[in-house]
C-alpha cells in the first residue's frame, strides 16, 4: 500500500507542476543578537485546501520543512510550527490526519557563522490537498535580513569615481574583440561552399538547373527561374535569423552566454557529438519529414511563391548535411558584442554560397559537365567533416570544465583527444583500414594532400601534452585550455606564462594604494578564446611583460566563474534603472561591475585605474598587435603620473 501511495503521489506531483502554490506567504526576520536571526512564515492557504501538518511514514508523506542553501548558516533551534488547526477525515488517505485549513505559521531559529548576508532564500516544501486533489509544496522565500540595498566597501559594485566619457587620458577605445560583420559574412559563405560538397547538396545542383533548363519556355526564363530560386535560399536562412534578433532584445548578454553558461556548453558537446555520429552514418537528423512535405506540395515554377517553396524545401531536405556546419562556423565565430547582427550576416553568407550556383549553372549550362560526378568521395568529405565535428563537441565540454573547474579536461587531456582526432582522421583518409583487409590504398591525390595535412596538425599537437618550450602551441592559441590549466603543478611558473595576477579587486587595489601602482583590471572569462590569444601571445612578449610587471598592480576578474560566494557576500544589488538583482556566484559578481561601471559586457576588456579608482584612459578589447597593447599600456601609466 505503502508503494501504491508513493507511485500515486509522483504522478499526481507531476501533474500539478504546473499549478501555482495554495499559500501566499509573508516572511520576516527579526535578530536576536550574535549573528543569531529568527526567521518568521505566515501562510494563508486558499480556501477549500489544507496543508498535512506532519509526517506519516506508512504513507509516505512527508513533513513539512525548511530548508537553505548557505554553508555558513546552520539552525540554532528546531522549526516551530503552529499547533493544527483542525483534524479531517482524508479522502485520499481514508484515515483522520492534522492539517491547517486556513493559516499556517511556523519560525526557525538559525546561526549565521560570519557577515550576514543582505538577503536569504528558504525552501519551504510539504503536502497540500482539496480532498480530490494532491498538491507538493515547494516555494521559495526571500527574507530581508538588512533593509538597504548598499552593498559594503569590501563588496562594491558601483565605483562612483569612474567618468567613463572623460578619462584622464584620451587613448583606447578603438579596439574591439569582436569580430567583423564582413568577417563572420566570408566564415558563412565558407561554410555554405562546403556544404555544397556534401551528399545532400552537391547532386541537387545539376538536378535543379536541368529541371529549370527543361520546365521554363525559355533560356532567360530558365535563367531568371533560377536566379530567383537561389535569391530565395539566400532569403530562407537570413528568415531563419529573426528570431535571435528578438532573443537580443529580450536578453542582451545571450549571445555571451555561448560562451560561459555550463548548461549550454553541455548541450553544444551532445548536438555536435550527435552532428558527428550522424556524419558517421549512425543515423540521420532530419526536419520534421511533415515540414518538408508541406513545402514540398506548394512548389512549382509556375509562380513567386511557388519557386520560395522550392528553395524551402531544399534547405530543409538538406538539414542533416548543411545544419552541422552552419551550427559549427556560427557558433564559434559570433560574440556577444556582435550579437544577432553577427548571426544574420553569417547566415547571409552561407545562404549566398548556397544559392550562386544555381543561378549561375542556369547562365551557363554547359558548367554542369565539368562538374564531377556524385560518387563515394562526397562520403568522404560528409565522413571528414565528422572528425572535425567531434574536436568542436570536446571544446564545449573543456569550456563547462573550464568554468566549474572539474579538472576533467585538463590541458594535456584535451590536446591529447585532438591528437587522437587528427591521427583518426589521418588513418581515414590513407585508407590504412582498406589496406589492412585488402592489401591496397586506392588513394586520390586529394586524400593524400589531406591525409597528410591531418597527420601533420597531430605531429604539431603532440609538443602540447609534454613541458617542453613548444607546448604554448601558438597557432592554436585560446583554443585548447590555459597553460596554467594543467596536470603538470608547476607548469605555469615554468612557461613564464604570464604576469602575476590577483584576482580580487579591493586586494588589489589595496596593493595599488600601498605601492603606488595604477591598477591594470582584465575582465577575462574561463571559457574566452580572445582572453587565452592575449595571455599567450601578447602578454608573454618580453617588452609587455616586463612592463606590466614594473608598473601595474594586475587583477583578472573571471565573469563566468560559477563558483557560489560565500553567503556574507551573496546580496541583492540595486541596478541604475531600479530594479535589484540578485549576485550569488563570483561571475555575476564581476560580470555586474564590469556592466555598470564600463557599460561593456564582453571580454577581454582592459581597464586602467589610478590608486583612487580614478579612469585613466579608455578601456581597450582584443587588442592582438603588442606594439599597440605596449602603447595602451604607456599612455594609462603617463596618465597616472599626471596631476587628477
Amino acid at each position: 500500500m505503502k508503494l501504491l501511495y508513493s507511485i500515486c503521489f509522483c504522478l499526481m506531483s507531476m501533474a500539478a507542476s504546473s499549478q501555482s502554490s495554495v499559500i501566499k506567504w509573508t516572511a520576516s526576520a527579526v535578530s536576536k543578537g550574535d549573528n543569531i536571526y529568527e526567521l518568521s512564515l505566515t501562510g494563508t492557504i486558499n480556501k477549500g485546501w489544507y496543508v498535512y501538518a506532519r509526517s506519516n511514514n506508512d504513507d509516505g508523506l512527508e513533513s513539512l520543512s525548511i530548508q537553505w542553501d548557505y554553508d555558513s548558516i546552520n539552525a540554532h533551534a528546531s522549526i516551530q510550527f503552529a499547533t493544527p488547526s483542525n483534524k479531517i477525515n482524508d479522502r485520499i488517505f481514508q484515515k483522520s490526519i492534522d492539517v491547517y485549513s486556513t493559516t499556517l505559521i511556523c519560525s526557525q531559529l538559525i546561526k549565521i557563522n560570519g557577515q550576514s548576508p543582505r538577503q536569504l532564500k528558504v525552501n519551504v516544501t510539504g503536502f497540500a490537498s482539496n480532498g480530490d486533489e494532491f498538491l507538493p509544496i515547494d516555494d521559495t522565500i526571500s527574507f530581508r535580513l538588512q533593509q538597504d540595498v548598499e552593498v559594503v566597501d569590501q563588496n562594491r559594485i558601483k565605483l562612483t569615481s569612474i567618468k567613463l566619457d572623460t578619462p584622464v587620458a584620451v587613448c583606447g577605445e578603438e579596439q574591439s574583440s569582436n569580430k567583423g560583420i564582413l568577417t563572420i559574412f566570408f566564415i558563412g559563405f565558407l561554410g555554405g561552399l562546403i556544404a555544397l560538397l556534401t551528399p545532400c547538396v552537391f547532386p541537387m545542383i545539376p538536378v535543379t538547373v536541368s529541371f529549370f533548363i527543361n520546365k521554363s519556355s525559355s533560356k532567360g526564363v530558365a535563367i531568371r527561374n533560377a536566379a530567383t530560386y537561389g535569391v530565395f535560399i539566400l532569403l530562407v536562412y537570413l528568415l531563419a535569423s529573426i528570431p535571435f534578433h528578438l532573443f537580443g532584445d529580450i536578453n542582451p548578454e545571450i549571445f555571451n552566454s555561448i560562451s560561459t553558461n555550463t548548461w549550454l556548453n553541455l548541450f553544444f558537446f551532445i548536438v555536435f557529438l550527435a552532428f558527428a555520429l550522424s556524419f558517421f552514418g549512425l543515423f540521420n537528423i532530419q526536419l520534421p519529414s511533415a515540414i518538408a512535405n508541406t513545402a514540398d506540395s506548394k512548389s512549382s515554377i509556375k509562380s513567386v511563391a511557388g519557386i520560395f517553396f522550392m528553395a524551402l524545401t531544399i534547405a530543409i531536405v538538406s538539414f542533416s548535411c548543411t545544419g552541422p556546419i552552419l551550427g559549427s562556423l556560427l557558433v564559434t565565430s559570433i560574440s556577444a558584442e556582435g550579437g544577432a547582427w553577427q548571426l544574420t550576416a553569417g547566415m547571409a553568407g552561407f545562404g549566398l554560397a548556397l544559392g550562386l550556383p544555381f543561378a549561375l549553372f542556369a547562365m551557363f549550362p554547359n558548367w554542369i559537365q565539368r562538374l564531377p560526378k556524385s560518387g563515394g568521395w562526397l562520403n568522404t568529405v560528409k565522413k571528414s567533416l565528422a572528425f572535425i565535428e567531434l574536436a568542436l563537441a570536446i571544446k564545449f565540454l573543456s569550456n563547462a570544465d573550464l568554468v566549474n573547474h572539474w579538472g576533467i579536461l585538463k590541458r594535456e587531456i584535451f590536446i591529447g583527444a585532438w591528437v587522437i582526432i587528427a591521427l583518426s582522421l589521418a588513418i581515414y583518409l590513407f585508407n590504412i583500414v582498406l589496406y589492412f583487409r585488402y592489401g591496397k590504398f586506392n588513394l586520390s591525390a586529394v586524400r593524400i594532400v589531406f591525409g597528410v595535412m591531418a597527420l601533420a596538425f597531430a605531429l604539431y599537437l603532440i609538443p602540447g601534452v609534454t613541458k617542453s618550450e613548444y607546448a604554448k602551441l601558438s597557432l592554436l592559441s585560446g583554443f585548447p585550455p590555459p597553460l596554467e590549466y594543467s596536470i603538470y603543478k608547476d607548469r605555469a611558473n615554468i612557461m613564464g606564462t604570464a604576469p602575476p595576477v590577483i584576482n580580487d579587486y579591493e586586494k588589489a587595489l589595496a596593493l595599488s594604494k600601498k605601492t603606488n601602482k595604477p591598477l591594470l583590471i582584465d575582465f577575462t572569462g574561463w571559457a574566452c578564446v580572445n582572453c587565452r590569444k592575449m595571455e599567450e601571445l601578447v602578454w608573454t612578449d618580453p617588452s609587455v611583460m616586463n612592463y606590466m610587471k614594473e608598473h601595474f598592480i594586475m587583477v583578472s576578474l573571471y565573469v563566468d566563474d560559477r563558483k557560489k560566494l560565500p553567503a556574507k557576500e551573496q546580496r541583492l544589488v540595486q541596478l541604475p534603472d531600479g530594479t535589484e538583482k540578485e549576485i550569488k556566484t563570483v561571475g555575476e559578481r564581476w560580470s555586474l561591475f564590469q556592466a555598470i561601471n564600463f557599460k561593456q559586457v564582453t571580454q577581454p576588456l582592459y581597464v586602467i585605474l589610478s590608486k583612487d579608482e580614478q579612469l585613466l584612459n579608455h578601456p581597450i578589447g582584443y587588442t592582438a598587435d603588442v606594439k599597440k597593447y605596449k602603447e595602451w599600456l604607456e599612455c594609462g601609466v603617463k596618465a597616472s603620473r599626471m596631476p587628477l
